[in-house]
């Protein structure tokens, strides 16, 4: 059956995720710091880091909803240095859009815009996240017709009900739509799940070295979007 839409992963599949996260985490720090002297003295960024991970083994929530995770310990850490309540609570608010600001200023891997610009002539094109970047902000929304993140919609890759919700929302068959990603478990095995096209964008060649393409063969496997633009058209 023929191709009719591409969704894709964004995190390490259209743009480099960690040096975007560690540079939204100093951009906060930073501000923080201004907020108060005292909270930057105790809390490290490494050891807001380690703090977060624990936090995120106290509510399911905070498995999927990554944006919630970080905005309760904010608000927790800024009630400790006696900003009370309803305070503590509008500079986690203030907190979170300073972070989401830094967050978005993406840097696309370099074959990535081109070949969304060549592709949305000839697919459908469309998102799954399990983060929370803002595709109207990043400029996404020129591309892509529908996007689902974790964060909004309730669970997370590779569950496969946020997979069937975008066959919903496009009212296509699972085999019309392919699902791109970097990670063998939550965008191949998530997408093959619900009957989709999976295909992995293994820039780094890691598959090679990872046990889990034995379970979950992807139908595709490309070093890149441009590839992916070759095989596809």
């Amino acid at each position: 059956m023929t191709i009719k839409a591409l969704i894709f992963d964004l995190d390490d599949t259209l743009w480099p995720v960690a040096p975007l996260i560690q540079n939204a985490e100093r951009v906060l720090h930073s501000w923080m710091g201004e907020q108060s002297r005292s909270i930057v003295e105790r809390y490290t960024i490494e050891k807001l880091r380690e703090r977060r991970l624990a936090l995120a083994t106290t509510n399911p929530r905070f498995a999927y909803d990554l944006w919630a995770l970080r905005h309760t310990l904010l608000q927790q850490v800024f009630a400790e240095f006696e900003f009370a309540g309803k305070f503590a609570q509008e500079l986690a608010d203030e907190g979170m859009q300073v972070f989401a600001n830094a967050r978005n200023q993406v840097n696309f891997f370099p074959d990535v815009l081109p070949a969304l610009e060549r592709l949305k002539h000839e697919f459908i094109l469309g998102s799954i996240s399990n983060g929370f970047a803002d595709v109207k902000a990043i400029g996404l929304s020129n591309y892509f017709s529908v996007s689902l993140a974790a964060h909004t919609f309730g669970c997370a890759k590779p569950d496969p009900e946020i997979f069937r919700a975008m066959l919903g929302h496009l009212n296509l068959a699972p085999t019309e739509v392919m699902y791109i990603g970097d990670d063998l478990l939550l965008d191949v095995g998530g997408a093959k799940g619900v009957g989709m096209v999976g295909a992995l964008v293994d820039r780094y060649d890691k598959h090679k070295t990872n046990n889990a393409h034995q379970v979950f063969q992807p139908d595709l496997i490309v070093k890149d979007l441009q590839e992916l633009l070759h095989e596809l058209t």
